[in-house]
């Protein structure tokens, strides 16, 4: 039987000391809870627990003639409320008064009958002090705090006398970090010095600043931007582990939130991870110099810089008042329209030209379906053309001296990028040719066209060659034949005659370039055009007969494909030299 008392009274004990209490409705608001109490000692950083809607109270007497004090109440990351109280008792609380139960003796002074005076009262999440004269009446000082929104925690630091603590590092007056320069990537910082680090011996590094960036928030203390790091940190954690992880830690974090006030803390131990964490912080500038450039930033985004004062000795910091900043976008090229039909010569010479170029396209019709040409005209150069719309690269390849033909379709405007592939080319690669507008050099030609009726590339001849028939070769004409398609198109001859020099040579210097089309011949040099028109691919040979010309001279003929959508086909250009006599 005693056994068992004693096993039911130990059990009450524990489950008494454990249980939180419950209040009655109706207590009087001075009615304090019996608990270890927590005084506030002199000289040291005491950390405090704040649980969301519990009023935390610290007590501490000062010495009789202690001239001033200061109470420094540093928040770690939201918003508290604290007031600081003096109570002064008319009596001395009875040692022989009899309680109905047993009270702590900060609750039997409270009981008591006395006075209390409020000295100071602050609502925020930055570091306030409150420095003044004590109070030779007051027993006993209170100072309360209360976390409205969230569990949090904050540091107290009491200081017996007049003038600074020194535990904390000084800020200027201007505590305010300004923005000297902004660029792409790059932001540039300056802000006023810190008396404490101004004053320090060169040989003693105590203090220094650490300049923090992120793109959400500026920190309004180095124990907020330390909570942010670690709760970014566990939840990338948490996403790896979600699935295998299975836990009652919701429960208990609760359970634990309530029973944390039940038991005392060490007022006595300053908050030791402090520094212990600052080695983790990711510091883009650290030092003691008052200027500070991030580097490294993406373009056209937003961020918060916040520069802090640290003081490692004693592990407390100040913040300055952080700033923000956005970067200057990327530098975007110029974009060219291109017009229905519009035939243009696109140029990339090394000097004031960019090895690419950009254009865009809007289809007309409701199917917004298109045709892209192209054809390259420099010697051996070739050009990488890149199609996208939204963002999204619908089709990439090269485009040479053979004509290119990209088929535009489901989208209402499209981006076209024309990027030169290889090393650059010298301009004298490119074609210069005096029919040209105002002699331009070209190197690409392009054109785009709205394509209303059809539903692919249109079909190209089997071969760009022109055949003459020597039997068939006069003193003043001869005859061609080329191969065509079996879609009925347009197809024009033009001559030119050689001088003697040029047919003498009869080399390339005599051939037409590529890239010249039927715009930029003479009219007195077209000899005809004709329609034409075969379903077998095979059979699609179409022959004419040239007249009109001097006997012995050389000529040149170049034959174009003339087409509704896209540049025009030239075929290969071919020499031929009629007979003297006949």
């Amino acid at each position: 039987m005693a056994l068992s008392w004693c096993l039911g009274a130990a059990l009450a004990l524990v489950c008494g000391s454990l249980w939180p209490q419950v209040h009655s409705g109706v207590a009087p608001e001075n009615e304090v809870p019996l608990r270890p109490t927590t005084w506030l000692p002199e000289g040291k950083i005491t950390s405090v627990t704040l649980p969301k809607g519990r009023t935390r109270r610290l007590y501490f007497t000062l010495k009789k003639k202690a001239p001033g004090m200061s109470v420094t109440v540093s928040p770690c990351d939201l918003p508290i409320e604290w007031t600081l109280a003096a109570r002064t008792l008319k009596d001395k609380p009875l040692k022989n008064l009899q309680w109905s139960t047993k009270k702590s003796m900060p609750e039997v002074w409270w009981r008591g009958p006395g006075t209390e005076e409020k000295i100071h009262s602050n609502t925020g999440n930055t570091v306030e002090s409150y420095s003044g004269p004590t109070y030779p009446s007051a027993s006993i000082y209170i100072l309360r705090l209360r976390s409205k929104q969230q569990n949090t925690r904050a540091t107290v630091y009491l200081h017996e006398g007049l003038g600074p603590s020194g535990i904390f590092p000084l800020l200027p007056a201007d505590p305010q970090v300004h923005t000297l320069g902004v660029g792409m990537t790059s932001v540039t910082l300056s802000w006023v010095p810190s008396a404490s680090i101004t004053s320090l011996p060169h040989t003693q590094t105590s203090y220094e600043y650490c300049v923090l960036v992120n793109s959400q928030e500026n920190y309004p203390s180095l124990c907020a931007a330390q909570k942010s790091m670690r709760k970014e940190k566990d939840q990338k954690q948490e996403k790896k582990d979600r699935r295998s992880r299975v836990t009652v830690w919701p429960i208990l974090k609760e359970w634990w939130w309530q029973q944390w006030d039940t038991y005392p803390e060490s007022p006595q131990s300053p908050p030791a991870s402090l520094t212990d964490e600052y080695e983790d912080l990711q510091c883009v500038c650290q030092g003691t110099e008052s200027v500070c450039t991030v580097s490294e930033l993406l373009p056209e985004t937003q961020y918060y810089f916040d520069v802090f004062v640290v003081d490692r000795l004693n592990g407390t910091s100040m913040a300055y008042k952080g700033t923000l900043a956005r970067t200057h976008e990327e530098a975007r090229p110029a974009i060219t329209a291109l017009r229905e039909g519009e035939l243009r010569w696109v140029t990339f010479q090394d000097r004031g030209f960019s090895s690419e170029q950009f254009f865009s396209f809007r289809p007309r019709g409701w199917q917004q379906s298109g045709l892209l040409t192209l054809q390259s005209c420099g010697e051996g150069e070739k050009v990488k053309v890149t199609v996208s719309s939204k963002g999204q690269v619908l089709t990439s390849q090269a485009a040479g001296r053979e004509l290119a033909h990209i088929w535009l379709q489901g989208s209402t405007s499209y981006l076209i990028h024309l990027e030169r592939e290889g090393t650059a080319m010298d301009h004298t690669s490119a074609v210069t040719d005096p029919s040209l507008p105002e002699g331009l050099t070209a190197s690409v030609k392009m054109q785009t066209s709205s394509a209303y009726h059809r539903r692919g590339v249109p079909s190209l001849p089997s071969t760009l060659q022109i055949k003459s028939f020597n039997r068939l070769r006069g003193c003043s004409s001869v005859t061609l034949a080329w191969m065509g398609t079996e879609e009925r198109s347009l197809y024009c001859v033009y001559r030119r005659k050689l001088g003697s020099h040029e047919a003498e040579a009869g080399g390339a210097s005599a051939l037409t370039a590529p890239c010249l089309g039927p715009e930029s011949r003479s009219d007195t040099e077209r000899v005809l055009c004709k329609y034409f028109q075969e379903l077998n691919p095979r059979r699609a040979v179409t022959t004419a007969v040239i007249g009109g010309l001097e006997p012995g001279m050389a000529y040149v003929f170049d034959v174009y494909l003339m087409r509704r959508w896209g540049i025009p086909i030239k075929y290969t250009s071919k020499i031929v030299k009629t007979r003297k006599e006949c």
